[in-house]
């Protein structure tokens, strides 16, 4: 039987995490108190061999170590698999102001920004037993929906997911990056005139990129390194792996890489996705 616990702070996403879950055909259940989950397990076990759980900052047992024991009485035939959510302090304010919602611990007179710093520290026990921990500050629904099909499938198929994203350091990092390859060194199309308001997914940028040989050996190098590590990566049990490749605003060389790369790699690896973060915004 598979079980999924999603967690995580209030605010970073976890009603959209168990609808997709349930999309996907497991048996979800909203905010259990944890001491239940065993019993849970156990009494729909006849009927569901995929259950997902939602598990609220309210329902967690009061010592921490008493979680290590509800997971410990899980019958044995239930392999659990913990995500957790989370985002920054000041996205989780916005959303919490946006929506008019009251956060879960306000009703112990804290304050909203008290209030999420002490959520964090309460599910310190969740962080270190979770499988997958997404940061949600810079994702859209949509966005991270996407990702939760993404990790739930490939972890199903047994077969690593790759992918590719492109991004703008002036945008920040990707949080959820395993390897960050930094292409502001490369011969940048912004200062050709006729190429600056297109991007890396149009022809003559390709063209003028794929010119350079230095464009090209670097994108060598990272298919050779990628290549050579995989294997190790997959034999680690990885379901999935995100290599993001920045430039400065996100438009033409870093594209160009990752869609350059997620290409070569569609060849030979089934579950390879190219993502163009700023692009989709």
């Amino acid at each position: 039987m598979e079980l999924i616990i999603v967690s995580g702070r209030s605010g970073s996403g976890k009603s959209v995490a168990l609808r997709v879950l349930e999309d996907l055909g497991y048996y979800c259940v909203d905010n259990i108190p944890v001491i239940l989950l065993p019993s849970l397990v156990r009494s729909v076990s006849a009927n569901y061999d995929k259950i997902a759980v939602s598990i609220d900052v309210r329902n967690l047992p009061k010592e921490q170590h008493e979680f290590n024991d509800i997971l410990a009485y899980l019958p044995e035939f239930a392999k659990p698999s913990l995500f957790y959510l989370d985002s920054d302090e000041q996205t989780l304010i916005k959303r919490f102001s946006e929506t008019r919602r009251l956060h879960p611990l306000s009703m112990q007179n804290m304050t909203l920004d008290v209030a999420i710093r002490e959520e964090k520290q309460l599910l310190d026990v969740l962080i270190s037993h979770a499988d997958f921990i997404i940061d949600t500050t810079e994702l859209s629904v949509h966005q991270l929906a996407e990702m939760i099909r993404e990790k739930v499938l490939g972890k199903k198929d047994k077969q690593l997911l790759i992918t590719f994203e492109s991004f703008g350091f002036k945008h920040g990092i990707p949080k959820n990056a395993d390897y960050v390859f930094d292409v502001r060194f490369l011969p940048n199309p912004h200062w050709e005139p006729e190429l600056k308001a297109l991007t890396g997914l149009d022809q003559p940028v390709q063209d003028y990129l794929a010119s350079h040989s230095i464009v090209q050996k670097f994108t060598w190098q990272i298919q050779t390194f990628v290549q050579t590590w995989l294997p190790h990566l997959e034999r680690n049990n990885r379901s999935y792996l995100t290599i993001a490749i920045g430039c400065t605003g996100g438009q033409h060389r870093s594209v160009y890489l990752a869609q350059t790369l997620g290409e070569r790699f569609l060849d030979t690896y089934p579950n390879v996705k190219i993502r163009h973060r700023e692009q989709e915004k």
